[in-house]
């Protein structure tokens, strides 16, 4: 579970980042540009590790998961960013461990006891009744992005977690990567083109850097070797952790207030997240499957 806390940390940055990028930068150009960057990172890695191709019986879950936390997440969350801050968008986020947990016992052969479920469905009330005191309730174009963003996170979250079963943890990541850069190697060649960087200062690049480097690859290392360990569902429920850190971040990189009745929601998360890792998890035989 400590890989999947050291991948959520960087995770957490993400959606403060993303929002600095584009101020100035185009979202969907952002959501193409930093998957083609992080693909020639992975690469890198890949050549340098001499690592076995995967096989064609894995094509079907590359590219599920490339659909979600290649494409989806990271359109949806820039589209999202342009509409609203990043602690709004960070309460939505937090059901993301549900929603992935859900997605996980059908996909990654796991499941969840009655305890787990508990567990899971406390702290995703508890963000939306976060959401809902903060005035996250109301359904705007940003919300409607974060919903989407959460559900394409989710299922390549737990695709990837099956992968990284087979795969290897931080293997998984930069397959998906490589097999993602030649699809998205037009569209963003095309926007780049369109788009105009004139406006794009120090903290919009600085935004896209986090983004490419370590959203989209350094942090996966970290998560699909934590599930790959720990198992999807249980692994998910750290998740829970990263609305709580993205507040800080979002205070410390966009000057957010974040209050006592913040912290205090934390620290019962927090809690809620323990109860759910002493919750077992089976994973079924292949027979059961």
């Amino acid at each position: 579970m400590l890989l999947g806390l050291v991948g959520v940390a960087m995770f957490a940055m993400t959606l403060p980042m993303t929002r600095l990028a584009v101020a100035a930068l185009d979202p969907v150009w952002l959501a193409f540009a930093r998957a083609e960057g992080a693909a020639l990172l992975a690469a890198i890695a890949l050549l340098a590790s001499r690592t076995k191709r995967p096989a064609r019986r894995h094509w079907p879950a590359l590219a599920a998961t490339a659909g979600g936390v290649v494409l989806g997440f990271p359109l949806f969350s820039s589209i999202a960013m342009r509409h609203t801050d990043a602690s709004h968008g960070a309460v939505i986020t937090g059901l993301m461990p549900l929603a992935t947990a859900l997605i996980a016992t059908r996909l990654a052969g796991e499941r969840p006891s009655r305890g787990f479920w508990i567990a899971a469905i406390a702290g995703s009330l508890l963000v939306c009744a976060f959401a809902l005191r903060e005035g996250a309730g109301r359904i705007g174009a940003g919300d409607l992005a974060m919903l989407a963003a959460v559900v394409t996170g989710a299922a390549g979250y737990a695709w990837g977690g099956r992968l990284a079963r087979e795969l290897g943890g931080w293997q998984t990541i930069a397959w998906v990567l490589v097999f993602s850069a030649p699809v998205l190697a037009l569209p963003t060649l095309w926007l780049s083109l369109r788009a105009d960087f004139a406006g794009a200062g120090l903290p919009a690049w600085s935004g896209f850097l986090w983004v490419t480097v370590f959203s989209q690859f350094v942090g996966f290392f970290f998560w699909y070797g934590g599930m790959a360990i720990g198992g999807v569902a249980r692994v998910s429920q750290v998740q829970l952790l990263q609305l709580f850190m993205t507040l800080v971040f979002a205070a410390w990189i966009g000057g957010e207030r974040v209050d006592a009745w913040t912290w205090a929601v934390a620290a019962t998360v927090v809690a809620i997240v323990a109860a759910g890792r002493r919750a077992p998890v089976k994973a079924l035989s292949m027979a059961a499957r």
